[in-house]
């Protein structure tokens, strides 16, 4: 194999190996109707900064470098590698990482479609997988409600008890075995962000009360609101769930069910056909909770480590 460093030259191969992943992708999941310019991809990337990689005529991988927050990174974004073997995926990402390990760039992300060879293939160069994208139909059946769950749009009267329940899903996120870092909005802020969300006809903000009482709160917006789903990953025209959480002391009462079901309501009778959402792997509850609802797994985040 003749792999050598992306270059710009290799912009227009690498936008038809992209095109014919994408194709496949499609295939497979009929819902992933994005039809992106592939070579405007492509070279947003590779205007990024830090922008490397590796390549030959069947296959390359491309990455970036995003905000330290993510540390001493390199990242394969959605656009980021397009291969005709899954296999090759393990000999461009050892070219492209050894100049970004001397760079002392050792946490490397990667978003890579769902496809088994492929997924498999990254997980054999050290990856493991760490978020996930999911899509489903609002044509599927709801699922039920419980009873003792009151699920509505949010209001004014709301705020505080939104307040209170806004910072739940990064407290979640930091415990075991997810470990993120958890940093709490201030107060001030979310108060004001929530009370302008809910003055915002395009923005589906809903609540769940079990005893009166608002336990939980799950955020719709378009998906060309999403800052993570773009590209490739930007159905034109979806839904996407972009916020969900539940108290703890209410976890099990069917409150999360029941926002389910009033977010697909919502979306649905605002004319959306579909939704998008997403969550990390490693947080047990919502790994298993979203594709019971019905979601399927689009692309994978996966995460490697170098000591």
């Amino acid at each position: 194999m003749d792999i050598t460093a992306f270059r710009e030259e290799h912009l227009d191969a690498a936008a038809e190996l992209l095109a014919e992943r994408h194709a496949a992708h499609r295939a497979a999941e009929p819902l992933l109707t994005s039809e992106p310019d592939f070579r405007a991809e492509l070279e947003a990337l590779w205007a990024k900064d830090g922008a490397s990689g590796a390549f030959c005529p069947d296959g390359y991988i491309l990455g970036t470098r995003l905000d330290q927050l993510w540390g001493p990174n390199a990242w394969v974004e959605l656009a980021g590698h397009g291969v005709r073997r899954p296999e090759l995926v393990r000999d461009l990402y050892a070219a492209a990482a050894e100049r970004w390990v001397a760079e002392e760039r050792t946490r490397h992300y990667a978003y890579v479609p769902n496809d088994p060879e492929l997924v498999d293939a990254w997980f054999r160069v050290g990856f493991g997988a760490q978020h996930a994208f999911g899509i489903r139909s609002l044509d599927e059946e709801d699922p039920p409600a419980p009873d003792v769950v009151i699920a509505r749009p949010a209001e004014e009267r709301d705020l505080e008890a939104m307040v209170e329940v806004g910072p739940e899903l990064g407290r979640h996120q930091s415990l075991s075995p997810v470990f993120a870092d958890f940093r709490p909005d201030d107060e001030d802020e979310l108060r004001e962000e929530i009370r302008s969300d809910l003055q915002n006809p395009e923005i589906g903000n809903l609540v769940a009360e079990v005893g009166g009482r608002v336990v939980g709160n799950f955020v719709v917006v378009p998906i060309e609101l999403s800052g993570a789903h773009v590209g490739l990953a930007r159905p034109p025209g979806f839904a996407h769930l972009g916020y969900a959480a539940v108290l703890p002391q209410a976890r099990g009462s069917g409150a999360g069910i029941a926002l389910t079901a009033a977010s697909f309501r919502w979306a649905r009778e605002r004319g959306y056909d579909a939704m998008v959402t997403d969550w990390r792997v490693t947080n047990l509850l919502s790994s298993r909770f979203w594709p019971k609802r019905g979601f399927r797994t689009t692309f994978l985040r996966l995460y490697r480590s170098i000591p």
